[in-house]
């Protein structure tokens, strides 16, 4: 398993590095987040020995003990819906919080942060695509959430994050990024430098998200394979 993670990174790295070639983008302003979704700790294990630095998770109880037992080996992001009755779990475990889309999720945030003295990374989640099955703030919302956002304590607020419309269309799937890195760029004269980091492309996607302006990319299934079934 650790060869075949090993092997599946460098596919994936190389076909970041085509895309930035094809597309004028410096691959060092590319992060990845591995996102390990009901994979064991001992994946994320194998990851970070093969080179990765950010590791992603989607549920406050599947990832709790899988981050404390590993400790911290890397940058945890939070990348899945957040309750607002996880949160305090959630400022403990991670160090980015990618998925804020209410003003009431953030005042939480917030709030339960400061109680430990901390201040903890966010990205506003945009659910640029409209999909009912997506979470994230709607489009025409995201700049007054930055705005409420931003003037909260105990957040560094860096950038925004969606995920792309499923469907097979590249146009279509193109068409959504680009209006979430113009949103970006109008995020950025609200909140200034430290809002640096775009959020989109999957493993199905990520070529096209680079293609429009992504700083961070998201990939699971391209690194572990095919996530277990669930009970």
């Amino acid at each position: 398993m650790k060869e075949e993670i090993a092997a599946n990174l460098m596919e994936i790295r190389g076909r970041i590095a085509e895309a930035c070639e094809e597309h004028d983008r410096d691959i060092h302003d590319i992060d990845l987040v591995v996102v390990s979704k009901h994979h064991p700790a001992s994946c994320i294990q194998m990851a970070v020995a093969a080179g990765v630095h950010d590791i992603g998770e989607s549920r406050i109880q599947e990832a709790e003990p899988k981050i404390t037992e590993l400790g911290p080996i890397a940058r945890f992001h939070m990348v899945g819906h957040l309750q607002t009755n996880k949160v305090g779990t959630a400022v403990q475990i991670f160090d980015v919080i990618q998925s804020v889309d209410s003003l009431h999720l953030a005042e939480e945030i917030s709030r339960r942060a400061g109680e430990i003295n901390r201040s903890i990374e966010c990205l506003v989640q945009v659910n640029i695509s409209g999909e009912s099955s997506k979470y994230g703030v709607p489009p025409e919302q995201t700049l007054e959430l930055i705005e409420q956002v931003k003037a909260l304590p105990n957040i560094e607020l860096a950038g925004l994050m969606t995920i792309g419309p499923l469907t097979e269309d590249k146009d279509e799937i193109r068409a959504a990024f680009a209006r979430c890195r113009e949103l970006f760029k109008r995020g950025q004269d609200i909140v200034g430098d430290d809002f640096d980091q775009l959020s989109m492309g999957m493993s199905d996607d990520f070529p096209l998200a680079i293609a429009e302006g992504s700083t961070m990319i998201r990939i699971g299934t391209a690194v572990f394979g095919p996530r277990p079934s669930v009970n």
